[in-house]
Formats: C-alpha cells, sequence, structure tokens
C-alpha cells in the first residue's frame, strides 16, 4: 500500500481521535484537571500535523502546491507558542474536511471490476476426442475451442463449423447479432447468443481483440493528468501573503502569538471543509437522481465541458433491435401476423425471435403452442401454428422456400441498420417484420438542451456502418458524423475534439471504455452497457435514461459555483481575520473558533441540498 493510500485510510480515525482529544481537554480543564489539557491538545494535534507534512511533501514531489502548508504552518506555530487549544481546533477543522473529501471519493466511486469479471478466465478445449476446460494463457493458435450458448469468445478465430450468432455489440456497436458462417472470422469479446459452435483459434489470449481493449483503458487511464483541488490553485499567491502578514506581526511587535494568530485564521477552513461539503452535495443530489460521479475531481470537470462525444447504439438507441413496421398480406392484420410469427417463435432461442416474442406479448396477443417445429439454426424455424404450416426466418430463407411466390412483398428499400424477418403462411408469403434499433425517445429535444447549456460542439463516433450512423444522424444537431470506428479510433477522435475545449465521451459498450477513460470526462451508460464502460468513465448512469445527462451537468456547474463562492468568501474572511489578529484583536484560540464558525456558516453545506 502507498504511503498516499494508507494516509486517506487513515483520515476517518484522525478526525474521530482529534474529536475525542478536544472534548477530553475541554472536560479535564472543567474537572479540576486543566494541568492535562494542553498535553493532550498537543497529543492529539501531533498525529494530523505529521500526516499533513508527509502529504505536503508527496505533493510537493510532484510539483504541486496547496493551502495544506498554510494549516501545517498553523498547527505547528500554535504548539510551539504552546497555543494546544488553537492547534487542536486547527487540527480538527483539517482532519474533518480532510476526511469529507476522502469520504465523498469513497461514496461514489463504488467497487466496478465488472471488467475484469466478464473477460474469460478459461476455455473448453477439444483434445484427444473429450472436452477439458484450460486456462486462456494455455489456448495456441490451431486449437479447436467449444463456444456455448452465453459464453464470451476467449480469444479471436475462426468458425469451424456451422452457423455461430454472435452479440458483437460491445466491440463494434452493432446492435443486431451476426450470423457467422464456417471459416468466417470471430472477434474475442464477442457474446454466443445461438447455439453452441467451435472455434479454431488464430491468436494468444493476450494478443486478442477484447484484450487489445482492456490495455487501451488502462493506458488512456495512466495518461490522463489528474486535476488539483479548486482551491489550491490559489495557493501560492495566498500561502505568500499569510507569511508576509504573519511575519510582519512578529518584526514589528515582537508577540510571536500575534504570528500565530495570523496563521491561524489565515487557515483557509472555509475553503478545505466548504468546498469537499459542495461537492458531496453535489454527489448526493445526483445519486438521488441515478447519476453516479466517481469523486469531487469529475464533477469540477463536468461542469466545464465544451463538446460531447456520443456512441450510437446503446446509447443515442436503445441498443437492441425493436420491431419498427410490419407489412401484412392483404386480408391480415398486422396483429394477426405478429401473433403467428411469434407463437412459432416461442419454440426458438434466437435472440430475433425471443424480441418478437417479447413484442407480441407486451401488445396482450395470445400465443398458440407451436408443433412440429424444426428450426434451421441461423436460418429460420418452421412449424405448424393452429394447424396452419408456418416458416418464420431471414428474407432468403423464405424466398428459398417459396421462390417467386414471395418476390413481390420482400421489401426492396429500408432503413439502413434494419432486419427483415419474413413470415410464410401454407406456402404463402403472409407478410414482413422490420426490426430496428430506433432512437431514444426526446433524442433531438435532449441534443437541442445541450446546446442551450452552452455545449458547442456534438460529434457522433460509432463503429456502425456509415449510411447507418448517417441516418440515425439526419434530423439531429450533430456537428460530425463518425462512423466504423474500432476503439482506438474513437480515441483519436476524442482526443482530436480536445482543441475545442474539454470533452465529455457518453457510451455503453467495452468498444467505447477506451474513449470513456480517454475524455476529460466519460459518462457510461451503466443500466445496461458494459462492465468495462462503467469502469472507465469518470459518470456512470445507473437507469438507462440518457436524459439524464442535462441534470448532472446542472449539478456539477451548480455544485462548482458554490465552490467558487466558497473560495471568494473563505479567502476574503481569512485576510479581514488575519488584519485584526495582526493588530492584536484577535487571539489563537478565538481566531481557530472563528475560522470554525465561518466553516459551519460556508455556503457549500447546505446549498446544493435544495438546487435551484
Amino acid at each position: 500500500m502507498s504511503i498516499a493510500s494508507a494516509l486517506k485510510n487513515a483520515r476517518q480515525f484522525l478526525a474521530a481521535l482529534v474529536a475525542l482529544g478536544l472534548a477530553a481537554g475541554l472536560a479535564a480543564r472543567f474537572t479540576g484537571l486543566g494541568a492535562w489539557s494542553p498535553l493532550i491538545w498537543a497529543a492529539v494535534t501531533v498525529p494530523v500535523l505529521l500526516a499533513l507534512l508527509i502529504e505536503i511533501v508527496t505533493s510537493l514531489r510532484r510539483g504541486d502546491l496547496g493551502l495544506d502548508i498554510v494549516a501545517a504552518l498553523s498547527m505547528s506555530g500554535a504548539l510551539a507558542v504552546g497555543e494546544t487549544l488553537a492547534a487542536a481546533i486547527v487540527a480538527l477543522v483539517y482532519a474533518g474536511g480532510q476526511f469529507l473529501e476522502s469520504y465523498a471519493e469513497r461514496a461514489a466511486r463504488r467497487e466496478m471490476t465488472a471488467l475484469l469479471s466478464r473477460v474469460p478466465r478459461t476455455a473448453v478445449r477439444h483434445r484427444d476426442g473429450r472436452l477439458e476446460e484450460v486456462a486462456l494463457d494455455l489456448i495456441a493458435p490451431g486449437d479447436r475451442l467449444l463456444v456455448r450458448r452465453g459464453d464470451v469468445v476467449p480469444v479471436d478465430g475462426t468458425v469451424a463449423e456451422g452457423i455461430a450468432v454472435l452479440d458483437q455489440s460491445a466491440l463494434t456497436g452493432e446492435s443486431l447479432p451476426v450470423q457467422l458462417r464456417s471459416g468466417e472470422s470471430v472477434l474475442s469479446g464477442s457474446t454466443n447468443v445461438g447455439d453452441a459452435f467451435d472455434l479454431t483459434a488464430t491468436r494468444l489470449a493476450a494478443q486478442s481483440t477484447y484484450a487489445g481493449v482492456i490495455r487501451l483503458v488502462e493506458a488512456a487511464q495512466r495518461s490522463r493528468a489528474p486535476m488539483s483541488r479548486l482551491a489550491d490553485r490559489y495557493a501560492i499567491v495566498f500561502l505568500a501573503v499569510t507569511v508576509v502578514m504573519a511575519g510582519a506581526a512578529w518584526l514589528m511587535t515582537g508577540d510571536a502569538v500575534r504570528a500565530v494568530a495570523v496563521l491561524v485564521v489565515a487557515t483557509p477552513c472555509p475553503l478545505i471543509l466548504a468546498v469537499p461539503v459542495a461537492i458531496v452535495a453535489g454527489l448526493s443530489r445526483a445519486a438521488k437522481l441515478g447519476i453516479l460521479i466517481k469523486g469531487g475531481k469529475a464533477i469540477e470537470t463536468l461542469a466545464q465541458i465544451h463538446s460531447i462525444v456520443l456512441d450510437k447504439t446503446g446509447t443515442l438507441t436503445h441498443g437492441q433491435a425493436q420491431i419498427v413496421s410490419i407489412r401484412a398480406a392483404e386480408g391480415m392484420t398486422a396483429d394477426e401476423l405478429l401473433g403467428i410469427a411469434a407463437s412459432l417463435d416461442q419454440a426458438s432461442k434466437h435472440i430475433i425471435a425471443q424480441t418478437i416474442v417479447a413484442e407480441a406479448r407486451d401488445k396482450g396477443l395470445a400465443l398458440a403452442i407451436p408443433t412440429e417445429v424444426v428450426e434451421t439454426p441461423g436460418e429460420g424455424i418452421a412449424g405448424r401454428v393452429d394447424g396452419r404450416a408456418v416458416m418464420v426466418g431471414g428474407l432468403h430463407y423464405i424466398a428459398g422456400i417459396l421462390g417467386d411466390a414471395a418476390s413481390s412483398m420482400l421489401p426492396r428499400e429500408r432503413t439502413p441498420g434494419a432486419l427483415a424477418v419474413a413470415v410464410a403462411v401454407d406456402g404463402r408469403l403472409a407478410g414482413v417484420l422490420i426490426l430496428a434499433d430506433g432512437l431514444r425517445a426526446g433524442t433531438e429535444q435532449l441534443l437541442l438542451a445541450l446546446r442551450a447549456l452552452g455545449i458547442e460542439r456534438i460529434v457522433l463516433a460509432t463503429g456502425d456502418r456509415h449510411e447507418v450512423a448517417q441516418a440515425v444522424a439526419v434530423g439531429l444537431p450533430i456537428d460530425l458524423v463518425r462512423s466504423e470506428l474500432s476503439p482506438d479510433a474513437k480515441v483519436l477522435t476524442v482526443l482530436s475534439e480536445r482543441k475545442n475545449g474539454p470533452v465529455m465521451m457518453i457510451g455503453d459498450g467495452v468498444n467505447d471504455a477506451p474513449a470513456l477513460a480517454a475524455a476529460d470526462i466519460g459518462l457510461a451508460m451503466g443500466a445496461k452497457g458494459a462492465a468495462a464502460s462503467a469502469e472507465a468513465a469518470d459518470v456512470v448512469l445507473l437507469v438507462d435514461q440518457l436524459d439524464r445527462v442535462l441534470p448532472a451537468i446542472r449539478i456539477a456547474r451548480r455544485s462548482r459555483f458554490i465552490a467558487l463562492q466558497s473560495v471568494i468568501a473563505g479567502m476574503g474572511l481569512s485576510f479581514l481575520a488575519m488584519i485584526a489578529a495582526a493588530l492584536g484583536h484577535l487571539p489563537p484560540v478565538e481566531g481557530a473558533l472563528l475560522q470554525g464558525a465561518a466553516r459551519v456558516t460556508a455556503p457549500g453545506r447546505t446549498a446544493l441540498i435544495q438546487p435551484r
């Protein structure tokens, strides 16, 4: 464990220690044991001072200069001149502020280890006429693997035989499953949503696509420099003024206590505590709306974004196919066609079949029990429904059976990215169901509202085909469409947008994770999105509602505004108190109590409870 991590873990203990010590010293004073009070207060101040000095040294090694130095000077100066009560009060305020800031980070950033949980650990390999489960490191190119329904493909390879039905949305953004035949390439990280199939490995696990995505996430996270705390940006000027005023008070009066009083009142308690309180209030308010913001740095950056890069599948769209239109033959209604198709599809585990069944049930249609069912994997299904011969499947599957009789109703034009499912009844084409991944309701209004909030540039970046991306962007206030992007190309898109100011990336798939990590702020659709994106992002929407990005930005901006209020008010009050202390009107203990009162009434404490 690093020194920084150990100090973070000790913050709660130090705050409790100082609070108990301060109370114990006061109790000793009022019970006739006053001689012990200074020793108790000094004893509980020293651990906080030592922890503070370690943090200061660590920060200075990174080139960071913060207001913590003022707190260290005031505590050490108060101890040196015997003002132990003032030192303990300052230690309590400082330790309490540090604990609150640390609490904000812990409360907002939950353990999100699902990225690693999705990575396959083992694979099922054919060996000497039997199956064996082996670690991924033992898989070599040429090995024949069994990929079961629901398995994540462990390594890149090719379909050994049969048909593989794969959900590649986590890698490519393509919402509809793909059907791959013998000899076609399969990407690791895809999920098998069809029947089990055999895969011939073509790469080692460490060299496969999914492993590369994880490496991109890690590299992007390492490359992003952390932001300093808001108040620390004014530290150099404030520290210089404090030291000059304290030194002048000492030189002009010869009274070291006056110098200590200046240092004590200069300790920016409203800044040290009110700023993290404002952040905590913002984080809590966001969490109530299903928005997980991972700490103060994220909320501050979120308040300053100028550009947004949006993924398509699962972000602008629902991320799963839905029936968008039904073309029924003469003499049959749309609901009748859907009911017949869904009745037969109850016997199939194909993801499109399940979508059709779910749509019929949502409409309250009564479904019959299919009989004599025969399914051709990856092609279609045939059987009997209420005594009628029914077939449901792809256009080529149905046309191949019915011949020219079906050609008149086959759709010649349809929305890019849509999927047509044909239905035949008693040897005749009964209709066609069109499925597509539609835009979320209110998408245009959301993008216009983002414009109204001051977002200057909106970019659509997707792994989908160009024609699909362009079709989605029609009529939306989008400045640029980038399509057919690999994960690393999405990262480059995000980085190129930084010339316009801080960038927010919004996505949900594994392929979005590197870009989410590389952006100034990454926002993941965590309700249905991939674990990798939730791990890499700074903000996670716990509800599947993209419009929550609006309150997230508003809350972040209000939190930052209140934090800035605290900075300005805190420094202003500190300057006035420093003048009073230098003139001898504010002793150290009274100054420490004044700073404590200032932090209690700081605007950051309550201003976000009922945001405007």
